[in-house]
């Protein structure tokens, strides 16, 4: 498919999408209009309003509009439609969701009706490899389900788990098309930053045989995603000069940092000769050096590659065994594989302490601050630019076969057998990071004062383009004279991964006793094993170049570089990077060896885990066995002669949790630890209709989410010598119990037209923060094993982990609209709206330090809380010509508190999101379809500091455009 470039504006195109119509209209399929009048969206819809009206509890869905055609391209993005729901970004695609304010750390996912937990990797901005219980949304295609539904209140027979809501993903079964069906649907997707087409397509089979006995179901989807990140970011901000110093004026001698002399400022600082005491110097040192001052830690531009491929099947088959039993076999296997290369231009100086190589013989030439604190230009002299390239190779497999059964006993009992097994395993066997350098850069300036998202920095004396110029491969030593305070070149390798798995057997009987009275009963087992690895490099700096090696056989390049970022005149479009193939020949980076004999020669190679403190805490592992059991009264009776539906009942379960990890000492030793816990559930789910129209339901429950998997990591530091400590995580927390209350007011007043109106509190009452405390060490839970033979565990210990802590209060509102715009006369009744509002208030206390006892605290929103979300979409459909133009936007979100480096908080600034999708159906076979994505191109804004705002990431994906055609046979 050829390359086009389109120059639409987001209301260039929903303009379009408006028009449209009038030209489909003249189109002659008239005659057919009245005949697929439930078909496309409108049907989707109407399937979606008919299930959550119908539920007993507080429920949102999305349907699939046909087989095989889920109406976004990304599940996370369709999940975001509903209200309360937000989501977050990788390389500009949904990954993980936010329910009410909620984390995904609180959501469960459940597939076919077994619990999952599907996880990836991502940049490092964005969390990295995924060792939580968030759910990776973005590991299926959507092409794979036909329903989505978000259940917000909770039921005796809705396993346990969450404080947000339980997510439930169908793909599609045989007996749901009742006889033969298929379509296949082929599309090509321009990205307008990469400037690359990549394929998508997409199959559907199914057919019923013996007389509907019998069926069998086969669907897939694949595709290709080629995309560039770019942008600007910092990684941290810090204040005064104890990150790395300043060299200060000639005469200076106090105010230094600690450690540094004048002398290191001088001669022996390669160079960089200290600056002349001239007023002009000393007030910029003055300025710079104070520590209400903060600047970028690692400024620098990047790029990031991302390639991907994503291949998802599911498989069904369903047997008809007699009128009162039916089997039914599920799958679902789904790959995504991906490389990712981010190659940065970075100013390393301001990022080092001393004792890590800092650069106290920096010259400030000039600095300016603004009221906040915040650097918004400075000029300096001595600086370290580095050229460095990290390059991933990222692989989920995800494979999950579930078994069902349902039996019918009589007219009055039901029993449901349900079991199988969900493994995601995710592998990232290749992640390199090389670097070129180029030492005491004088001239370098940092320029934010136009736009603090996209400064301007300049290289002074340094040309980043020039192959031949100051970047190079930099050893130890160099020559005969080391650098002061200099670090070598590098080469990090540090390949990890994670494997998820849940083994699942649930039965469950129904029986109706009565005309509105049905009792229901289950138990249930759950195994959850965890196993995380990480391996590290031994030694990660470079040494001398090997014999016979060109240097710049060494060296690549990344040009165009800043394409749609409105970058300041005079900013860097290209510059030169490692090769990482050449630098991994020339130094054998591979070979897993330690190389010696050769004074000077390439170092220890070899790759180590649990002996790695730097790797160590990387390698741990969690099995997690829950047993439980449910009771559940199901009605329907009249009260005052309104209908009355809902539930009442309990849940009971027991969790059982094995945790393993390594101390530093030893070299790593094994610990483990051992924690059960035992919960009652109660909930209650009641709907009223009011009027034929007017529903009101409430729901009130007790509900818990286990903790998060890295607070339960037993390994850490412990000191027995000295100060008596503990540093690490905690496998005795309690998990996270909240009692929530839900009412919502709906009003079905048209076909297919709905208003509603929720409210919910949450009152949180173990949250879990780190913290410093003192405990005996006998009630930490940690084997005595590890203690000396003379201590008797009555010794207190001071700590630093995870504990539950009192919480707090969390509560909104969401107020949705579905309005079809039938009541228009001529092609405008083909139009409808879908809107939707939340807004969330949740407050908690966290502590500011996590060793010191008695730390102060701080009152900030719940991390990953957005106080305000909305969508907006506008849609059209006629049976021929449909369209859909799709807003979404959330407003700003922590996503840590504290924040480190002297700050406070860290988070995402608000987004605001455009989508669009268009179908014609050229016959009852021939449908082609054009889509776009992300039309306003919204950066990935990350910031630090509530006063300052500081950037620490802003990365462009670009635009996303599909066009293609979809046949159904």
């Amino acid at each position: 498919m050829p390359a086009f470039r389109p120059a639409l504006s987001p209301v260039a195109l929903a303009a379009a999408l408006i028009a449209a119509p009038a030209w489909a209209q003249t189109q002659p399929s008239n005659q057919q209009l009245e005949t697929v009048t439930v078909t496309g969206i409108r049907a989707s819809l109407e399937s979606a309003l008919n299930a959550k009206r119908q539920e007993k509890g507080i429920v949102d869905v999305i349907k699939a509009e046909d087989m095989g055609k889920f109406p976004d391209t990304n599940l996370a993005e369709s999940l975001q439609r509903i209200p309360g729901v937000v989501i977050d970004r990788d390389a500009g695609e949904g990954r993980n969701i936010t329910v009410r304010g909620l984390g995904g750390d609180f959501a469960r996912t459940r597939i076919n009706g077994i619990e999952a937990l599907a996880t990836t990797g991502g940049t490092d901005s964005s969390g990295g490899a995924n060792r939580t219980r968030a759910f990776d949304f973005n590991v299926f295609a959507a092409d794979l389900f036909n329903s989505l539904t978000v259940r917000k209140s909770s039921s005796a027979d809705v396993d346990e788990g969450s404080l947000g809501a339980t997510i439930d993903l169908q793909t599609a079964r045989p007996f749901d098309m009742k006889k033969f069906a298929a379509a296949v649907a082929v599309k090509g997707t321009y990205n307008d930053l990469r400037g690359k087409v990549t394929p998508k397509t997409s199959f559907l089979i199914s057919n019923t045989f013996a007389d509907g006995k019998v069926g069998a179901l086969l669907s897939g989807a694949y595709s290709k995603r080629k995309v560039y990140e770019e942008g600007f970011s910092t990684v941290r901000w810090d204040n005064g000069p104890s990150s790395g110093g300043w060299c200060p004026p000639q005469g200076i001698t106090t105010g230094l940092p600690t450690g540094s002399t004048a002398t290191t400022c001088g001669p022996a600082a390669q160079g960089v000769a200290r600056l002349p005491n001239t007023p002009e110097y000393l007030a910029a040192y003055n300025e710079a050096s104070k520590a209400t001052n903060f600047h970028p830690r690692l400024p620098r531009y990047g790029r990031l590659t991302h390639d991907q491929e994503r291949l998802g099947l599911t498989g069904s088959l369903q047997f008809r065994l007699s009128d009162t039993t039916l089997l039914t076999a599920d799958m679902l296997y789904s790959k995504l594989e991906a490389t990712r290369q981010e190659d940065f231009l970075e100013a390393i100086s301001f990022s080092r302490a001393l004792t890590a190589g800092g650069k106290q013989q920096t010259s400030v030439l000039a600095a300016e601050f603004n009221s906040a604190g915040q650097m918004v230009y400075g000029k300096f002299n001595g600086v370290d630019i580095r050229s460095e390239s990290r390059f991933d190779v990222l692989s989920t497999e995800f494979t999950q076969p579930t078994i069902t059964l349902e039996q019918d006993i009589g007219d009055t009992i039901k029993v449901t057998l349900r079991g199988g097994r969900a493994k995601s395993r995710f592998n990232n066997p290749i992640q390199t990071t090389t670097t070129l350098d180029a030492p005491n850069v004088d001239g370098y300036v940092f320029d934010a004062r136009g736009d603090d998202r996209a400064p301007l920095l300049g290289y002074g004396n340094l040309n980043p383009g020039d192959a031949n110029g100051g970047f190079k491969i930099y050893g130890v030593p160099v020559g005969s004279t080391s650098i002061t305070n200099f670090t070598p070149s590098e080469i990090r390798i540090r390949p990890n991964g994670v494997t998820n798995k849940q083994d699942v057997l649930t039965g469950d009987v129904a029986w109706e006793v009565a005309d509105g009275l049905t009792l229901k009963g289950g138990v249930s087992y759950k195994k959850f094993s965890f196993d995380s690895y990480d391996f590290r490099r031994t030694v990660e700096t470079m040494n001398t170049l090997p014999a016979n090696v060109i240097p710049a056989s060494l060296v690549t390049t990344v040009s165009d570089f800043g394409k749609g970022q409105n970058l300041p005149a005079g900013s860097i479009t290209s510059w030169v990077i490692p090769n990482l193939d050449a630098i991994a020949a020339a130094y054998d980076i591979y070979c897993n060896c330690l190389k010696t004999g050769v004074a000077g020669g390439p170092g220890d190679f070899r790759l180590t885990s649990i002996t790695n403190g730097n790797a160590r805490g990387g390698n741990r592992s969690i099995v997690e066995t829950d047993t439980g059991a449910w009771l559940m009264a199901d009605f329907e009776t009249r009260l005052g002669g309104m209908p009355v539906r809902g539930n009442v009942g309990t849940r009971y379960v027991k969790t059982d949790i094995n945790a393993a990890g390594y101390l530093a000492t030893g070299g790593g030793s094994l610990v483990t630890a051992d924690r059960q816990y035992k919960d009652w559930l109660p909930s209650a789910n009641v709907s009223v209709s009011l009027t034929r129209e007017l529903m009101l339901r409430a729901a009130a429950a007790k509900v818990m989410s286990r903790p998060p998997l890295q607070n339960l990591n037993p390994g850490g530091t412990l000191s027995t010598t000295g100060t008596l400590s503990y540093t690490g995580g905690n496998p005795q927390l309690d998990p996270f119990r909240a009692t929530t209350l839900d009412t919502s007011l709906e009003w079905y007043h048209a076909k297919n037209a709905f208003v509603g109106l929720g409210l919910f509190h949450k009152k949180i009452k173990s949250y879990v923060l780190t913290k410093g405390f003192d405990m005996a060490y006998k009630d930490s839970g940690l084997p005595m094993s590890l203690l000396p033979s003379n201590f008797t565990g009555d010794e207190i210990f001071r700590f630093s982990a995870p504990v539950n802590s009192p919480g707090g209060n969390l509560s909104g509102f969401e107020i949705n609209v579905q309005q079809p715009f039938s009541f228009l006369p001529g092609w405008g009744k083909n139009f409808g709206v879908l809107a939707n509002y939340t807004q969330v208030k949740s407050k908690m206390e966290y502590v500011l330090s996590a060793t010191g006892v008695g730390a102060a605290t701080v009152t900030e929103d719940l991390v990953n809380l957005s106080p305000r979300s909305w969508n907006l979409s506008v849609y059209y459909d006629d049976g021929t010509f449909s369209g859909r133009v799709s807003t979404s936007s959330r407003s700003d979100f922590l996503t840590t508190v504290p924040a480190g480096n002297n700050q406070d908080v860290a988070g995402k600034k608000k987004t605001f999101n455009v989508d669009l999708s268009m179908g014609y159906k050229v016959n009852k076979q021939l449908e082609v379809t054009f889509e776009a994505t992300n039309l306003t191109n919204q950066p990935n804004d990350q910031f630090i500091s509530r006063g300052m705002d500081n950037v620490v990431v802003n990365n462009y994906t670009g635009r996303e455009f599909i066009i293609g055609g979809r046949y159904k046979f």
